[in-house]
């Protein structure tokens, strides 16, 4: 028989239980076989998934940047323009595909160990691959070796992406009660676009310098320096406990032997809606932030309109994100997933359409409407809405998998389909039909996923008496 105690004043969870074995590994986990969830504050659990989730999207959205900017003429200066254009694009792509191993690695140890373990570990292999591409000698310099070093450590960018993603929105959404997981687990994907503006920044300052200096030296400086987020990411992260799912199913013994076997065995058809869900999401944002950085100098942007164009872009979607949060938790992340779809189906044309008329406002508004209306809606959703597609004990694994696989399908062949379908029809119109049937595809999938209200665990329902204690506080 089990009792379990809801104390208010000192905001813990207690479990008494009749005294049984535990492996060393539970004893990570629960001190004994009467265990204590200590819940921290949220506001802590909250600047940790953020901080997390904004560092690792600057490291891996600064190496589209430069893919966009100068990885071309560093790395491929052996080849023409457009064929170096799609060359360093596709060492971006290889960072994609690379996610899902990422997210099966991660996903593994995550749901058998713990997500806190697996987050700093990420962290840390995401800042040394970052340093590593900063680091990389040209091609003028090494010959070969150059590219092949920077697919190394961009593949290395992208295993660790791929277990970070996941682990910071369980952080959030695990740890916070039912009513705000929408707006909870909006934030760490919030922290995408954060990185976004920090990268955007920091390459809005470096390419003011003369353009052999740029070459030279300058596109270092972002990579380099992300080391000093690193570590006081990892310093904020270290201080929030284990989630209280976790705990629960480490407790009743619920752990899976390989959970994305059982990912694939028993809840395959979830997982294929949630990766068609994310492919209309990333298409867009890939579409709009790496290959039209590229494709807006074809039209007369100079690099300084574009990078502000994108820092722009990047506020209004940190904006966004909130309002498509606080959406997700009143209507339900299902309803908002099947609008962003339609929306970005209906949109991309008019949006497309003022990128191609060679004005820098045009082009700020543009991006401002796709980063900061469109893909919020696509994508505040994901946190509370694909966790519900998977139980606690595989819910890392699964969650990582799905997002981690659609984001390298859609996302590491967006720039490279608009890039090609550009040059064969001298047009962005191919680019419109291709994005929004994509998006359409993308709210079909939505519709047949299970609502939020399919998301709940023992150890959720056993917290929110104490969690919802500390947010009146």
């Amino acid at each position: 028989m089990e009792v379990i105690f809801a104390t208010p004043k000192t905001d813990c969870i207690i479990h008494v239980a009749p005294f049984e074995k535990t492996t060393a590994a539970e004893g990570d986990i629960m001190n004994s076989a009467n265990s204590v969830y200590q819940r921290p504050a949220l506001w802590r659990v909250c600047v940790a998934a953020v901080a997390g989730s904004t560092i690792e999207g600057f490291d891996f959205l600064a190496y589209g940047t430069a893919s966009a900017l100068v990885f071309g003429k560093v790395f491929f200066a052996n080849l023409d323009p457009t064929t170096a254009t799609i060359a360093s694009f596709g060492t971006f792509a290889s960072g994609l595909l690379a996610r899902p191993i990422g997210g099966v690695i991660f996903g593994h140890f995550g749901d058998r160990i713990g997500r806190k373990a697996m987050l700093s570990i990420s962290l840390i292999l995401m800042g040394l691959a970052t340093l590593g591409i900063g680091l990389v000698p040209s091609y003028a310099a090494i010959g070969g070796f150059a590219p092949l070093l920077l697919i190394l450590f961009r593949i290395l960018q992208g295993v660790a992406f791929g277990g970070e993603f996941g682990g910071a929105i369980l952080m959030a959404v695990e740890h916070a009660p039912p009513k705000w997981k929408g707006i909870l687990g909006a934030l760490p994907l919030a922290g995408v676009p954060m990185g976004l503006v920090l990268s955007a920044l920091s390459f809005g300052v470096v390419t003011r310098l003369p353009d052999s200096d740029l070459l030279a030296w300058g596109w270092r400086l972002p990579f380099v320096s992300s080391v000093l987020l690193v570590i006081g990411g990892y310093y904020i992260r270290s201080s929030i406990p284990e989630t209280p799912d976790f705990v629960e199913v480490r407790k009743r013994d619920q752990t899976a032997a390989v959970p994305s076997l059982e990912v694939l065995r028993k809840h395959w058809k979830g997982l294929l809606l949630t990766i068609g869900n994310k492919l209309g999401e990333v298409t867009l944002y890939y579409t709009v932030t790496v290959f039209l950085i590229s494709y807006a100098g074809t039209l007369g942007y100079t690099k300084s309109q574009t990078l502000t164009a994108l820092l722009i872009g990047a506020v209004c979607q940190v904006v966004g994100m909130l309002v498509a949060g606080w959406l997700c938790s009143r209507i339900s992340g299902r309803t908002v997933a099947r609008l962003g779809g339609v929306a970005m189906a209906l949109s991309i044309s008019a949006l497309i359409a003022m990128i191609d008329a060679h004005s820098p406002t045009s082009l700020n508004l543009a991006l401002a409407m796709a980063l900061g209306v469109v893909h919020p809606l696509v994508y505040a959703p994901q946190a509370g809405f694909y966790s519900a597609q998977f139980p606690a004990e595989v819910r890392y694994s699964g969650l990582s998998l799905a997002i981690q696989v659609g984001a390298a399908v859609g996302g590491g062949i967006a720039p490279i389909v608009a890039t090609a379908l550009s040059a064969r029809y001298g047009s962005l119109s191919p680019i419109a039909i291709y994005v929004g049937g994509v998006g359409l595809f993308a709210a079909v999938c939505a519709c047949f996923m299970k609502r939020e209200t399919a998301h709940s665990s023992s150890a959720s329902a056993v917290a929110e008496p104490a969690r919802m204690n500390g947010l009146r506080r």
